[in-house]
């Protein structure tokens, strides 16, 4: 075991990956002599070649449109999109073909694609670096979304990514990339950003797609949460003192609806937090189907906690990211209820 950031995880899954199954190739932009903006594929084209780990243009239609075709011929390619924020030219290929080709072909062709994607806020990217659209592609048939808030979960959710037959989309959130985080300029040191290191098991582990996890037991309300979320919610509500039972969702399509389920049932008290704009996030389809699976067992209307249906700003980014306080606040609200 080694104790890893988010992106020596990420970096491992690709290299267990390409180790273990010659059809694995890496590619997208800047990721081959580079190793990536964020350096998530440091290392790997020394490794394996320019042939299985390569740079491809700033042509994100183009990068998919390439992946997709490989899937159909036997290969298992990797891409990522430079920032989450560009990835929209490459959804029609991800929605029109990718999603689609399984069903369309009566399950003779399909594309097991991985597609890698920094998404999300917190380190001062403005409102063309930072958003977090996984609700977009929540709503396609065919894809599935993951979006892990470990390194552990990130080694073992990618590595299962990849040898899915189906397309993923696999957002990794910036703002937990590289482990503790430190403000710019006059911002102290934000104390709940102390988290995102930790022991990754050497070698090939997965973890399987569709399965939450418990992160912190509690019997009051439920805190629904992924990504860097998860750590805000731990913060908020160790802050406000409620017993809560905080889920990460790890993947929100396939979503782990029974645990989810079972928590509310037992909690009667509902939270969602995700750090995407409020109206039609992935937070509202959480809220509708807590509803219509639980409504007999709450004991108080659930609440959100999100970003604002704003770009996101620059200069105000404290006031739009989602944090501990904004947390506690919904955590006390709901038990007033």
């Amino acid at each position: 075991m080694a104790t890893m950031n988010m992106i020596q995880a990420i970096n491992s899954a690709m290299d267990v990956m390409l180790e273990r199954d010659r059809g694995t190739v890496v590619f997208g932009e800047d990721v081959g002599y580079f190793g990536g903006v964020f350096r998530c594929t440091a290392g790997l084209q020394k490794k394996y070649g320019k042939e299985r780990v390569f740079d491809a243009p700033i042509a994100e239609g183009g990068i998919l449109a390439t992946a997709i075709g490989m899937g159909v011929y036997g290969l298992r390619p990797v891409v990522e999109i430079q920032f989450a924020d560009y990835i929209y030219p490459a959804f029609d290929q991800l929605v029109s073909e990718a999603a689609r080709l399984r069903y369309r072909s009566g399950g003779e062709f399909w594309a097991p694609i991985t597609v890698r994607s920094p998404c999300g806020g917190g380190i001062f990217g403005g409102q063309t670096h930072s958003q977090s659209p996984e609700a977009v592609f929540t709503h396609v048939c065919g894809l599935k979304t993951v979006i892990p808030s470990n390194p552990v979960d990130a080694k073992g959710l990618l590595i299962a990514a990849i040898e899915d037959d189906d397309p993923v989309v696999f957002f990794e959130p910036k703002r937990i990339y590289n482990g503790p985080f430190e403000g710019y300029h006059d911002r102290p040191l934000v104390p709940w950003s102390k988290h995102p290191l930790g022991e990754v098991p050497d070698g090939y582990y997965r973890i399987e797609l569709g399965k939450a996890a418990i992160v912190r037991e509690g019997a009051a309300v439920t805190v629904l949460a992924y990504g860097t979320m998860v750590h805000v919610a731990q913060a908020g509500a160790a802050e406000a003192g409620v017993d809560a039972e905080i889920i990460d969702l790890r993947t929100l399509v396939p979503l782990d609806i029974d645990c989810i389920v079972a928590s509310v049932k037992k909690t009667g008290r509902c939270v969602i937090v995700h750090e995407a704009t409020k109206t039609s996030g992935f937070g509202a389809e959480l809220m509708a189907q807590v509803q219509e699976l639980c409504f007999a067992h709450l004991e108080a209307p659930i609440v959100r906690v999100t970003g604002w249906d704003t770009p996101y700003p620059h200069a105000f980014e404290w006031e739009y990211f989602p944090g501990p306080d904004r947390v506690k606040r919904a955590l006390l609200k709901v038990m007033e209820g």
